[in-house]
């Protein structure tokens, strides 16, 4: 039975599928919501940090990815290329979450430094704070908070103490979500997401309340009742009020007695009165201090029945805030204009409509960058996302086609933003006709930017995010496999699918390269189809061009008999490079999908990235393919038999980069026993696997001359440094007596050994050691003394098996000698295998890693 999950009590998008199938809730009828939990401590923890926006991101099913749950300050649309990112993506919420710890950018220029990636795709001035989210001991999520450069600046530890109350009170909450819900506690509950975000609003100071009045005037009587609103606006006592239209006329102004009596032949001849505006007597502040108050009368006109005359039944409204502030904005010489927080224009005033050539009524509801023509530019969508974002005013200049400039000025704040727009002169060093590469000069904090000649197609920038993203990472991936993990984590939390398949060509065939998603088995039998097959990723092949399918009928129009998973629809994208097929990248959704053409373009764009990088990386695979087989013909392939040891070695090639270094281990017999070695040339290159093979060919020919340790070290060191190769290495050399068990040990910049005691006791071997081999040609290396016990256990490794990214080497020879020293050592081979499991089962491995045991018996 599947887990209860924590989904939003919503309803899901058109064509999505609720897990429970009762459209987000449990069907045990449990009324509590995902956001209930959320939503307090996340509106607390942007109020706390003095910050204007806040984010919940929660880990999806398939736990691939970081979903965006909760949003406040922040519109939606703004991160929209930001609802889904990959957990393993260098990026500072997927960051958190992996490391499970509190992360603080106080800056564009600290993100800039650790995220390049995520700066490329919102390169804006603000700051960000990113705490782990738990629930049933497990981090499940990161909160989120972003804070304006500009305000007071504050340290790590001063954010970590102002989020750890919202995070303990979420994590409380998402606790007591889980035990109403699973009813056993956090037992079988996973807090997960896979929905669009929850928009919160963020609290705002209490607006003034617009009163309203209610009258009846009887238009043949003159008589007017009025209910308790009414009477407080006219400023009369109920005892005191008569009921005509003559105690009204009393309270109004005798500059607007005309509109009261007007608003009778309003209601007569047209049968209703539209917004009459007159000023009422207020009082409130004494006798002696009468001001006016603006009210507004509206109305319709009913005949009352049998004796009854003509009613006019009216509303009086306080018109003291809006009504009075837009008419002061009418009065302006310049454009103003509202937008709310998603971009769409709620207010603008006549002036902005002469200067941007458009009404009111066409603006309404709208971004003013899809209405005005000359205004459909990514480039000025983006001014606004600088201003929303970052919060602070942003200026920039743009040439009207008619030729003249204008100036837009932009003052956000968490709701929205107010802007005004005025005509004004052509930047310094442009004239009035200039294109934007005259513009550059408009001085500081102003960017003047012309509109493209000719019409323009509406695009959204965040459509042009995925494009810079996939560029970024791309540039990071050296091998095919790289690119694969690559375009799979980028593509499928970026839009939302779940399937991706990469092939490639060789030989007129297509052949699988990677598969995330699909059923066990079943793109089998495509493998190694010929490209003259009736396949939608072969035609988009062999065409050159995108097929997309919005649901499975299409697809089986388009390809009868075509054998489908459980998929709704799909996109066959060709891999192009330079000219020629790389081959194709398969997408699939589980629910129908339409494709609009902002996405149709980004998938094609991002398509040419991943060919060109598909190739590039073959190229290297092939390169390096031949100095592995260099680095694996200078490795020994086998240990000598010695009695009394038992000897065994491991080497693991490093990810990242060429996958091959300079890491080697040897086993040499000597008149005077055995020769334990183990030594690392730095970089990955063919140059270091040619070094190491000179210097392990010099350490087996002085060893086995029977020179003794130091010497034999000395002589390496020297040879080093007469190749002048520009390359350093470091080297340990043992050489242990198998009758005795004593040993001398010389160390020239290496890791230090491990020696496992026969009772299970494991230490680090304090050896005194010299410089790096081919520093300095006369270098002296101490000799080391040991005595070996019988059990003993001896570990020589390189320091690619104990450093890890955000920790010290010592902590690193730590855990290896603790593993050493828990580890059963009857077999070294399985000893070995548990000694380099850690380091194998790495994604990542910055460097290669090599390591020798010499078990004493």
């Amino acid at each position: 039975m599947d887990e209860a999950a924590a989904v939003p009590d919503r309803p899901r998008p058109a064509g999505g599928r609720s897990r429970d199938g009762a459209g987000g809730r449990v069907p045990n009828g449990d009324t509590g919501r995902l956001e209930d939990a959320l939503t307090t401590p996340l509106v607390a923890a942007v109020r706390d940090l003095d910050g204007y926006g806040g984010l919940v991101y929660l880990r999806s099913r398939d736990r691939r990815s970081l979903v965006l749950a909760m949003v406040t300050g922040v519109p939606r649309s703004l991160l929209r290329s930001w609802w889904r990112v990959p957990v393993g993506g260098a990026l500072p919420m997927a960051e958190a979450y992996r490391r499970d710890e509190t992360l603080w950018l106080p800056d564009e220029r600290a993100s800039m430094v650790r995220f390049p990636h995520f700066t490329a795709g919102l390169p804006y001035s603000f700051g960000s704070a990113y705490q782990p989210v738990r629930a049933g001991g497990e981090t499940v999520g990161v909160l989120v908070v972003l804070r304006s450069a500009a305000r007071t600046p504050v340290d790590a530890e001063a954010v970590d103490l102002a989020l750890r109350p919202a995070e303990r009170a979420m994590e409380e909450r998402l606790d007591r979500l889980a035990a109403r819900r699973s009813g056993s506690g956090s037992a079988g509950y996973r807090v997960e997401y896979d929905d669009d975000p929850v928009s919160v609003r963020l609290p705002t100071s209490a607006a003034r309340p617009v009163r309203v009045g209610l009258i009846d005037w009887d238009l043949d009587s003159d008589r007017c009742t009025a209910d308790d609103e009414a009477l407080e606006l006219l400023g009369v006592d109920r005892v005191d009020y008569g009921g005509t239209i003559a105690d009204i006329e009393a309270r109004v102004s005798p500059d607007d007695l005309h509109e009261l009596r007007e608003s009778r032949h309003d209601a007569l001849a047209g049968g209703r009165v539209r917004s009459r505006h007159f000023r009422l007597r207020d009082e409130s502040r004494g006798e002696e201090k009468i001001s006016y108050r603006p009210v507004e009368l509206w109305g319709h006109l009913v005949h009352g029945g049998a004796g009854s005359g003509r009613i006019l039944v009216g509303a009086l409204v306080d018109a003291a805030g809006g009504v009075t502030a837009a008419e002061a904005a009418e009065r302006l010489p310049d454009g103003l204009f509202s937008l709310d927080q998603d971009g769409r224009l709620t207010y603008a005033n006549r002036r902005c409509e002469e200067l941007l050539g458009s009404g009111r009524e066409e603006l309404f509801g709208r971004y003013p960058w899809e209405v005005v023509t000359w205004l459909r530019d990514p480039a000025y969508e983006d001014r606004y996302r600088a201003a929303m974002l970052s919060q602070e005013q942003v200026s920039f200049l743009v040439r009207h086609p008619e030729g003249n400039w204008l100036s837009f000025v932009l003052y956000p704040d968490v709701h929205g933003l107010t802007g005004r727009v005025f005509p004004t002169g052509p930047p310094t060093g442009a004239e009035a006709g200039a294109g934007a590469e005259a513009a550059s000069g408009a001085g500081p904090g102003i960017s003047a930017v012309a509109p493209p000649p000719g019409p323009v197609a509406a695009a959204r920038a965040g459509a042009l995010y995925h494009v810079v993203q996939m560029a970024s990472v791309l540039t990071e991936a050296v091998t095919v496999q790289d690119v694969c993990r690559a375009v799979s984590e980028q593509l499928l939390p970026a839009f939302g699918a779940r399937e991706l398949a990469l092939y490639t060509v060789r030989e007129g065939r297509m052949y699988l390269l990677w598969e995330s998603g699909y059923p066990e088995g079943f793109l089998t039998p495509f493998e190694g189809v010929t490209l003259d097959t009736q396949l939608p990723g072969v035609h988009a092949l062999t065409t050159r061009l995108p097929l997309f399918f919005e649901s499975p009928e299409d697809l089986s129009l388009a390809y009868p008999g075509i054998v489908l998973d459980r998929m709704n629809a799909w996109s066959f994208l060709p891999l192009i490079a330079s000219g020629h097929s790389v081959g194709s990248c398969i997408l699939g959704w589980d629910t129908p999908h339409r494709f609009t053409p902002d996405e149709r373009s980004a998938l094609t764009a991002l398509s040419g990235l991943a060919a060109q990088a598909m190739e590039r990386a073959r190229l290297y695979d092939s390169e390096s393919a031949v100095a592995r087989g260099l680095q694996e013909g200078l490795l020994p392939h086998r240990l000598p038999a010695v009695e009394g040891l038992r000897t065994t070695g491991r080497y693991l090639p490093g990810t990242q980069g060429m996958a091959i270094g300079g890491d080697w281990y040897d086993v040499i017999t000597t008149g005077r026993g055995v020769a334990l070695v183990i030594g690392d040339v730095e970089g990955h290159s063919v140059g270091a696997a040619a070094v190491m093979g000179q210097l392990r060919s010099a350490v087996h020919a002085f060893a086995a001359s029977e020179r003794p340790p130091q010497e034999v070290i000395t002589h390496t060191n020297r040879l080093l440094t007469e190749l002048e190769s520009d390359v350093f290495a470091t080297c340990c050399y043992i050489e242990l007596d198998p009758a005795t068990g004593r040993a001398l040990a010389v160390r020239a910049g290496h890791p230090p050994p491990l020696l496992r005691h026969p009772d299970g006791r494991a230490e680090t071997l304090d050896l005194v050691g010299g410089v790096m081999l081919g520093v300095q040609p006369d270098s002296v290396y101490p000799v080391t003394a040991l005595t070996l016990a019988p059990g003993s256990v001896l570990a020589l490794y390189t320091d690619g098996l104990v450093e890890r990214p955000g920790s010290d080497i010592e902590t690193g020879i730590d855990a290896v000698r603790r593993r050493l020293s828990e580890t059963p050592a009857d077999s070294v081979e399985h000893l070995a295998d548990r000694l380099v499991g850690t380091a194998r089962q790495a994604r990542e491995r910055p460097d290669d890693v090599a390591l020798l045991l010499t078990a004493y018996r």
